[in-house]
């Protein structure tokens, strides 16, 4: 446990790659192999059930404290993040343990099913063998708010570094549906033949922003383009007469769709496909909020299916025949998925993402524009000769997307941050104006620089009119421009819009509170029914 919590101290500390890349080395050259399972398991967000009440949990520091629970709650709200108020409030351990992080998970995997009771003196018997860093690291492993800023990739350049392995090699074997109490760290890593996994998707190939000129790209022929879809971007894996549905954040949600499972009696065994998952009724592309209102739901009634109806579009195919085709040319990929789609799928949830047909990069960039005539973010460029390669690689495909929507907005609440930024106001609400009131509209916590940050979080501590718990309202005397990349009416806000990815694109020092937009003008942006 004390090598996996200086690892998480040394990653908290720094925001540079090699950094973060050598001491994760550090931790898999020296930590033992149960450690190592573990800690991959919880960087790739494998982390086991809660089995521990927050509310309870609070309860029973507060008592251990020798606190009133008042005191507790307000010191949370003070600080901001719960592991660092349970380090701070908790006294030091009379006697530090030698337990390892594999020996704790395994203490909280045994809580399930005990009583409040047995639960509570084993959680505070922990508690009193951990030094500070260790208390926090533990708050965070019992709550699964295990949030670190650390890439899958980066865990991946590690061990590849460490290993003498192609990148590629090891993110493949750290895909899949692998348990950390079910299988060892040699075995995934080391021998991956014995980790035999049907169900094993191939890592995702990530596209770079293009940030020059299209022209720069050269000669046109050599490149094809689609539309860039706002979906939930998934690989369909068909082995062994069973269907796997993956998606990019290595989650397995083949239940979730269950238009997709006749679809194991037409595609044939050993195929992987690449795609988005789209909400999709009446020939007509739905806005991305219904699907994520479908993946919330436990259970799937006929009205959803029949209401937020799915399909699966396949731009990619990685797997044909049993046989790993990613470093084939893409145009070659491509000609085998319309040949299977054209002779042997015949589904209303499947479709494939058509080819963009044009002459010139002036052409594409009216494709560009009327992006969101078609539902799409932008569009995909991509290399027709093109391998599908292993996580976010510059060179061969990139993404155009449109310029997102932006509405000046006036901050009128704000709430301090988690991790780096627990002792920073840094997270905002901001409103626009209905008449004489400001109407909130967005949360956004993303976009400035630290020492806006730091001016900020000293502009609401000077200026704070209520507090509310951990929230303030502030003055409302900030203007920010707040960019987002999709608008819908909903029922749930009190603006009667929700926003796809809002962040804070400038503060607007130029702009007065007056100056701000109004909730008409974020409405007239809604799409048209």
């Amino acid at each position: 446990m004390k090598q996996f919590a200086h690892l998480i101290n040394q990653l908290d500390q720094t925001n540079k790659t090699n950094e973060k890349i050598a001491a994760l080395k550090d931790f898999f050259l020296h930590a033992p192999d149960d450690d190592k399972i573990w800690a991959l398991a919880l960087f790739t967000h494998r982390r086991p059930k809660r089995n521990v009440n927050t509310t309870r949990l609070r309860e029973w520091i507060s008592e251990a404290a020798k606190i009133p629970h008042w005191l507790f709650e307000d010191s949370y709200h003070v600080v901001g993040d719960l592991a660092e108020t349970v380090s701070l409030i908790l006294p030091d351990p009379s006697e530090e343990s030698d337990f390892p992080l594999s020996g704790w998970m395994n203490m909280l995997g045994s809580l399930e099913g005990m009583k409040e009771n047995q639960k509570k003196l084993k959680i505070l018997q922990a508690y009193s063998q951990l030094n500070k860093t260790e208390k926090f690291v533990f708050t965070k492993l019992i709550t699964g708010g295990f949030r670190i800023g650390v890439s899958q990739n980066l865990i991946v350049r590690a061990l590849a570094e460490i290993y003498n392995e192609e990148i590629a090699s090891i993110a493949l074997r750290i895909t899949g549906n692998w348990d950390p109490r079910q299988i060892t760290f040699t075995d995934l890593i080391l021998n991956p033949e014995r980790n035999e996994d049907e169900s094993k998707p191939y890592p995702f190939y990530l596209a770079y922003p293009l940030e020059n000129e299209i022209e720069t790209l050269g000669n046109i022929e050599l490149w094809q383009a689609e539309w860039k879809w706002d979906g939930i971007r998934g690989q369909m894996v068909f082995r062994n007469h069973s269907l796997y549905v993956w998606t990019r954040g290595n989650e397995l949600l083949t239940d979730k769709f269950p238009e997709f499972d006749h679809l194991t009696g037409i595609i044939p065994n050993g195929t992987v496909l690449d795609g988005e998952i789209m909400p999709f009724k009446d020939g007509n592309i739905l806005p991305f909020s219904f699907l994520q209102t479908r993946i919330g739901r436990k259970n799937l009634t006929k009205k959803i299916l029949s209401e937020v109806p799915v399909s699966f579009f396949a731009f990619d195919l990685i797997e044909w025949d049993h046989r790993d085709i990613r470093y084939e040319p893409l145009s070659k990929r491509r000609e085998r998925l319309e040949r299977l789609a054209r002779d042997t799928v015949r589904s209303p949830f499947f479709r494939i993402t058509d080819n963009l047909s044009f002459s010139s990069w002036v052409e594409l960039g009216y494709f560009r524009q009327r992006s969101r005539e078609q539902s799409a973010e932008g569009l995909m460029i991509k290399q027709l000769d093109s391998p599908y390669e292993t996580g976010r690689k510059r060179g061969n495909w990139w993404k155009w997307k449109i310029e997102p929507y932006t509405i000046d907005g006036v901050m009128i609440y704000a709430q301090k941050g988690h991790g780096r930024r627990a002792d920073l106001f840094s997270d905002y609400t901001f409103g626009v104006w209905n008449q004489e009131q400001l109407i909130p509209f967005a949360k956004a916590y993303s976009g400035l620089t630290d020492a806006e940050m730091k001016e900020v979080d000293t502009f609401v501590k000077r200026n704070t009119l209520e507090r509310f718990g951990p929230v303030r309202t502030v003055r409302p005397e900030l203007v920010f421009e707040i960019a987002f990349e999709g608008i819908n009416p909903s029922k749930r806000h009190k603006s009667g819009i929700a926003l796809r990815f809002p962040r804070i694109k400038r503060w607007r020092k130029d702009k007065k509170p007056g100056e701000a937009n109004t909730l008409d003008d974020l409405k007239s942006l809604l799409p048209v029914p």
